[in-house]
């Protein structure tokens, strides 16, 4: 039990390591919004929350209220939240947003291709960006316990 123990705080030690060390670029995308086409290079200067979801996802319906107030909360100080919807049909996402309006962009992506480029294991899946580009974190799923530490991490990076 004891060789278990080490060896499971050796992997998180090694595995938190990894992510302080290593810059990862936020993959390169060109996705349709409502208003024309985005690309993370439109945003340098700019800290992102980029946020992937479908109209199926349960924690989608309860984290979009939740972003909302993140924009509207941090946007004076350079955050730019982005949805990243990737229902195969619009008409779904176009559904779902009339029912819980979104105040910040809404891109799609109905053949997954970002969400390939991102790695995407879960919906929804979040990754925070720095200014200069880079993925400082990510997170998978929506719970009330996370709100606050995910706020923090915002926060953070926009003081940087």
């Amino acid at each position: 039990m004891k060789k278990l123990f080490i060896f499971i705080t050796f992997c998180l030690l090694m595995n938190s390591a990894a992510i302080k060390a290593e810059s990862v670029k936020v993959p390169d995308f060109k996705l349709p919004t409502a208003t024309g086409e985005i690309t993370p290079a439109q945003f340098k200067g700019k800290v992102l929350y980029v946020d992937f979801w479908a109209s199926w996802c349960k924690p989608c319906k309860q984290s979009f209220p939740w972003l909302n107030q993140l924009q509207q909360q941090y946007k004076d100080q350079g955050l730019v939240v982005i949805a990243i919807n990737l229902d195969k049909e619009r008409a779904l996402a176009d559904k779902f947003l009339q029912i819980i309006p979104a105040n910040f962009i809404v891109a799609f992506d109905p053949e997954g291709n970002s969400a390939s480029s991102f790695k995407v294991k879960g919906m929804p899946s979040s990754y925070l960006i720095d200014r200069d580009g880079n993925v400082q974190g990510r997170h998978t799923g929506f719970r009330e316990k996370d709100i606050a530490r995910l706020e923090q991490s915002v926060a953070k990076l926009l003081q940087q």
